[in-house]
């Protein structure tokens, strides 16, 4: 799971900082469970959640969560309420897969940008604003917002990667992509990553912040070595494949209004249990 956040929060990095760009790039996730132990566990998992037995026990939660006494205690804690709601929610769809992120959105506007998962337990939101050097993620069921920490993160400094640029070439969107194969390593474990990148979209090159983004005075959240914005990101680990593909990329007006933190939200600590 580490590997999956660390994946999906490069890709926000790599895609949230642009030049004179405004408008919006949706992707859709696909995720692939090749581990055969693991895949008979969640096999094993999904059964048990598709018990009417279980759903029930599950139906039985739902309404233990609406008592006076809960509800008082998630009151006191909106991020513990959205965490709950969202799990819950994955849980009763009887299917592991509904637990993974779905697709993500990201509309940006010069310099900043907002970015939204959707689907699973990791949905979330996540407001970047250049001017003042910040990133939040949003809460809009709980109206809470949480600053994400600026510290340098040791366990990324440790890791090290060897970019490799290849002669194959696609068309995503339209736009011509090239391939690049990154090799990640870190605590003597080895990651692969394909990135498909392209250099035609106007106003919009990640490669001008890879100093910029979600692990801000650490490591760059965007490899060294890549050239040009990711329309297609595929990780592959000994337990999961993960793709990403651009689905949309439109030009147009955005509102600055969305590129805010929402008028009566009040801070709260840490970031989504995202660490």
């Amino acid at each position: 799971m580490k590997a999956t956040l660390s994946f999906l929060f490069l890709l926000i990095a790599s895609a949230c900082y642009a030049q004179t760009f405004e408008g919006t790039i949706a992707w859709s996730i696909k995720t692939e469970i090749t581990d055969a132990k693991m895949k008979a566990q969640m096999e094993q998992a999904q059964k048990q959640m598709s018990d009417p037995a279980n759903q029930v026990k599950m139906k039985q939660m739902q309404e233990q969560m609406n008592s006076p006494q809960m509800k008082a205690m998630l009151e006191s804690n909106p991020q513990m309420k959205t965490q709950m709601q969202n799990a819950m929610k994955a849980l009763q769809g009887g299917d592991m897969s509904s637990m993974m992120p779905k697709s993500l959105i990201v509309k940006i506007k010069g310099k900043n940008s907002l970015t939204k998962m959707d689907g699973g337990i990791m949905a979330a939101e996540i407001l970047a604003l250049n001017h003042k050097n910040q990133i939040y993620m949003l809460d809009r069921d709980s109206k809470t917002y949480s600053l994400l920490p600026s510290g340098k993160d040791e366990t990324t400094s440790k890791s090290t990667h060897k970019v490799t640029k290849t002669s194959e070439t696609t068309k995503i969107l339209n736009y011509q992509c090239t391939k690049y194969i990154v090799e990640v390593t870190e605590h003597g474990a080895t990651l692969n990553q394909v990135f498909w990148t392209t250099t035609e979209i106007k106003g919009l090159n990640a490669k001008d912040f890879s100093n910029q983004g979600l692990n801000k005075g650490g490591q760059s959240m965007y490899y060294d070595g890549l050239d040009g914005v990711p329309l297609k990101m595929e990780l592959t680990t000994p337990q999961m494949i993960m793709v990403m593909e651009a689905t949309e990329l439109k030009s147009e007006k955005l509102p600055d209004s969305e590129f805010v933190i929402p008028a009566g939200f009040t801070e709260t600590k840490g970031f989504g249990g995202l660490r």
